[in-house]
């Protein structure tokens, strides 16, 4: 009887960690990013994306300045830009933006020097073909070399995730005065 009481709590422990092991093996990444795990690298996606967020208020803003930079806001109505483009996330995630609302690397969502916010922009990535449409919800980048900075899940849809930058088509799809 005495060895059976010492058998069983060891089988005991052996049948949890099984369990354990085989429950842990069964959770997706899904759960892991929405908590603000770091996403794979490299992931990209060829489906529908999400559609931009809508709560992101028009505001122009006043010229300010970065880095030695002047820049002045402005509603360019014929926006249409070749460059580089770079992404943004976990380093901010739930960090706040210009606008003052939470930065969320789930959503399509971009920075850009001059553009309103609450503006949509087409970005289009010039090495595949894919498109996205995002909304400006922050200020930068503030390099000369780059044009916008996407969100990384607008980064994964077109494709760059990996490289950091591409080469981008950015117009204007539509802005929202709110």
């Amino acid at each position: 009887m005495i060895r059976f009481r010492r058998r069983y709590p060891i089988q005991l422990i052996a049948i949890m960690l099984s369990a354990t092991l085989v429950l842990a093996a069964c959770g997706g990444g899904e759960a892991r990013q929405a908590a603000g795990a770091a996403p794979a690298a490299g992931s990209g996606s060829t489906g529908q994306a999400k559609a931009p967020p809508t709560d992101i208020p028009y505001k122009l803003g006043r010229p300010y300045t970065v880095g030695g930079v002047r820049y002045v806001p402005r509603d360019d109505r014929s926006y249409d830009r070749t460059g580089m483009a770079s992404w943004y996330g976990k380093e901010f995630h739930g960090k706040p933006t210009a606008t003052g609302r939470r930065f969320n690397m789930y959503e399509m969502t971009a920075a850009h020097p001059t553009l309103p916010t609450g503006t949509q922009v087409k970005v289009t990535n010039l090495e595949n073909g894919r498109s996205v449409i995002v909304v400006i919800a922050d200020r930068g980048p503030f390099s000369r070399k780059r044009i916008i900075d996407l969100s990384y899940a607008a980064a994964k849809h077109l494709g760059f995730v990996q490289q950091g930058t591409a080469r981008v088509r950015v117009t204007l799809h539509r802005t929202v005065r709110g």
